[in-house]
């Protein structure tokens, strides 16, 4: 077997910024749940279980990250909804692979560290 040249393990730098985006607390989560279609801040909200400063600063960065629109419908009644961009839906496919795996091989009982 031949050696192995550590030198030459540097994680590619587009990875690591993916994983510190999506992998703050909600980025992911709310990416995967706008997957599902449209949805107003009260659904999310209720959905996801989290706060109204935490819902709103994390929608805030989705959207400067081009990933969620926001889309105001002046009604009457007034209402507000967020969308995934194109960008946004592009991550779908690697969302749906990354659960998958998990469900698979991430289960509760390993996370746990219980065996």
């Amino acid at each position: 077997m031949s050696e192995v040249d550590r030198s030459e393990r540097v994680c590619d730098a587009a990875l690591t910024r993916a994983f510190s985006f999506l992998g703050k607390r909600w980025n992911g989560m709310l990416l995967a749940s706008l997957g599902a279609g449209p949805a107003g801040f009260a659904e999310l909200k209720r959905g996801l279980g989290i706060s109204d400063s935490m819902l709103s600063d994390r929608l805030a960065e989705l959207s400067r990250a081009g990933l969620v629109a926001r889309t105001v419908d002046d009604g009457p009644p007034l209402s507000v909804s967020y969308t995934l961009t194109d960008a946004g839906a592009a991550l779908r496919p690697a969302l749906d692979v990354l659960a998958a795996w998990a469900r698979e091989n991430l289960t509760e009982e390993r996370c746990s560290g219980q065996h």
